[in-house]
């Protein structure tokens, strides 16, 4: 029963998530928003919301390592699944700007949250936590990160530009309102199920939302890398895995920590390190052979990070 309350709450969170975006969509498109600045926010928004409303309904109801381990588990299903099942079916070019500032920023995103959660260490606290304040440091480098995609932001031949259909307005209202109910929803179900799996397995919170919660709200991303892949548009993967890794971590954990702060889990440190390392290793890939793209080595390279990573999980068990 539990693991069908994640699987009910997932499909609610993917079709929560279509809805809001289709319905909210809409309606910016009657108010007379571009299609780049709609594909820049609402559409961004529409991957992480799954992510979003997980972590907020877990950190209200005290459920806080599934918060937190829900984000770092997405973020490595992210690069090392979806972005290596990419690489392997076709290498994926790398764009001189993802490697000059957005492979970089979500670097610098991911090294500033490692600091941020090491309160003992860097700042004598009495026990690591994102606290409130780091909450809103994470929201400031979130606007910063927003403002350079509408400087630099274009809809080109190399974009996935959004296909945005302009509905009849209260559709589009009954759309928005539905995808939050529905999101709110499968939140609930998803941490429910989550939680009983937990306490039946006798294992944290952190370890289910590191797997099968963070596959879960992955789905979205994994839809639209596979987009992507049938648009022969391989190389929108690696900008699709890089911006919902920002989002996670900026806006989703920056607005949960801002609602309720989030103590770290045991050995919550490792993942956070191999949160970075994966920046670095799609900085390393980018740059090794003749082109700057990710190949099929290098991609089934990922994915077996991931599998030891899941191995991992498995025998702590």
């Amino acid at each position: 029963m539990n693991i069908l309350f994640i699987a009910l709450g997932v499909a609610a969170l993917v079709l929560g998530a279509t809805w809001l975006v289709e319905g909210a969509s809409s309606i910016a498109k009657r108010l007379g928003i571009s299609t780049l600045t709609i594909g820049l926010t609402v559409v961004a928004f529409g991957t992480s919301a799954p992510e979003l409303a997980v972590n907020i309904i877990s950190a209200v109801g005290g459920n806080s390592d599934i918060s937190l381990g829900n984000i770092l588990g997405s973020n490595f299903f992210n690069t090392f699944i979806i972005l290596g099942l990419a690489a392997i079916v076709k290498p994926v070019e790398v764009k001189s700007s993802t490697i000059k500032i957005e492979i970089p920023f979500f670097l610098l995103s991911s090294t500033i949250l490692f600091v941020l959660c090491n309160n003992v260490f860097f700042d004598n606290s009495h026990a690591n936590i994102i606290t409130r304040s780091s909450g809103i440091i994470l929201l400031l480098l979130f606007a910063v990160f927003m403002y350079y995609n509408f400087l630099t932001g274009k809809v080109n031949d190399n974009e996935l530009e959004p296909d945005i259909k302009e509905r009849n307005l209260w559709l589009s209202i009954l759309m928005f309102i539905g995808g939050l109910g529905f999101l709110v929803g499968g939140g609930k179900l998803v941490v429910l199920g989550a939680v009983n799996i937990a306490e039946k397995l006798g294992v944290s919170q952190a370890v289910i939302g590191l797997t099968i919660v963070a596959a879960g709200t992955s789905l979205p991303e994994l839809a639209t890398s596979a987009i992507a892949a049938y648009r022969n548009k391989p190389d929108i993967a690696i900008g699709n895995v890089i911006g919902s890794n920002i989002f996670n971590i900026l806006l989703v954990l920056g607005v949960t920590a801002g609602i309720k702060p989030i103590p770290l889990y045991e050995n919550a440190n490792i993942d956070l390190i191999l949160n970075i390392l994966a920046g670095v290793l799609m900085l390393l890939f980018a740059f090794t052979g003749k082109a700057r793209k990710f190949d099929r080595r290098e991609g089934i390279l990922l994915v077996l990070v991931y599998i030891v990573f899941l191995t991992y999980q498995i025998i702590s068990l």
